[in-house]
């Protein structure tokens, strides 16, 4: 449920985040190793993220790892375009 997402902790979604990213990697293909060699992140460092040991990725860990499992453009979702709002629409409408 929505109101649910604003009771998790800042951990909780990273923890989420990190078993999402290893069952990704691992339905592409991936290996830990091979993640780590192109993302240059340890293999600790992954290892921990998946398993939700640490809560302590940066964000540019998590783009460096997007990119190296080749989903660098799912990082547009967290922020979606807006839709115009009603009250730009409306003076626009105003104008014509």
């Amino acid at each position: 449920m929505y109101t649910d997402l604003y009771q998790k902790s800042g951990s909780d979604f990273i923890r989420e985040l990190g078993a999402k990213y290893g069952n990704y990697r691992k339905r592409m293909g991936y290996t830990q190793k091979e993640v780590a060699g192109k993302s240059g992140l340890s293999v600790f460092t992954i290892s921990s993220f998946e398993n939700g040991s640490s809560t302590g990725i940066t964000l540019s860990s998590f783009i460096r790892l997007l990119r190296a499992i080749d989903c660098l453009e799912e990082i547009d979702k967290l922020l979606p375009e807006l839709p115009e709002s009603p009250r730009t629409l409306f003076k626009k409408q105003s104008k014509l």
